[in-house]
């Protein structure tokens, strides 16, 4: 049976990728979960969705989403990519295996899942994807560096994406949070964001489903910082 609007969402069994799970729901779509824990499967119900246990490192368990989504609904509207956390350590303590790592669980595990739905939406000649980056893309820090590097790799994909297929009406945005309410709380982050809070994990969720929608329709390859004015462009 085909459906009017089916979104897919990778590491979507907490924080940010469950909300975004939750308020696309909440918004009309259909959704298809992935995660490792097996909680995406739970929301997946819990929501009418579907789900799949697996690694958005895998291209195996990515494409038994997809096919999952394609077999339900016959479609796929919206790809968000979320991601887990990749190693963390002082620079040139990191090894060349964690390296490795990070490339996989901030880089490749978007450009997999990406391959894998272009495709369907050249049939559908429509379709958004929206990944979770990070608001120190481009003014990286030292606590993340993994993320930092490899998301600033993300940031150059998209704009070649952009480039690629919006012609064919298939978009990508990235959304960029900072100090995120699924993150641990201190004093010291809190007060560094001008807004003087943690954002919440619905505040992404919903800068998401505007740039999955057709109001953003004229939105493509672009990082959009959703950090309370943590960093800003000069």
């Amino acid at each position: 049976m085909s459906v009017e609007k089916v979104a897919v969402i990778t590491a979507g069994g907490s924080g940010m990728g469950a909300e975004s799970a939750r308020r696309l729901a909440a918004d009309g779509y259909k959704v298809a979960i992935l995660s490792s824990s097996g909680k995406g499967e739970a929301l997946a119900k819990e929501i009418g969705g579907v789900g799949v246990t697996g690694s958005n490192q895998s291209n195996d368990d990515l494409k038994r989403l997809v096919d999952s989504a394609m077999k339900e609904w016959g479609r796929i509207d919206v790809l968000v990519n979320s991601a887990g956390h990749g190693p963390r350590a002082p620079l040139n303590e990191i090894t060349d295996e964690q390296w490795h790592t990070g490339m996989d669980v901030y880089l490749m595990n978007v450009i997999r899942s990406v391959r894998l739905v272009t495709p369907i939406m050249q049939g559908q000649k429509k379709g958004a994807i929206v990944n979770i980056s990070t608001a120190w893309v481009f003014e990286p820090s030292v606590m993340f560096p993994t993320s930092a590097v490899f998301r600033a790799g993300l940031a150059a994909y998209t704009k070649l994406f952009a480039d690629t297929y919006a012609a064919e009406n298939i978009r990508m945005n990235n959304v960029l949070p900072g100090w995120i309410d699924s993150l641990p709380a201190t004093d010291a982050r809190r007060e560094s964001v001008p807004m003087g809070r943690y954002g919440t994990s619905a505040e992404v969720a919903a800068t998401i489903a505007f740039l999955a929608s057709d109001g953003a329709g004229y939105i493509t390859g672009q990082s959009l910082k959703v950090d309370g004015g943590l960093m800003r462009s000069v």
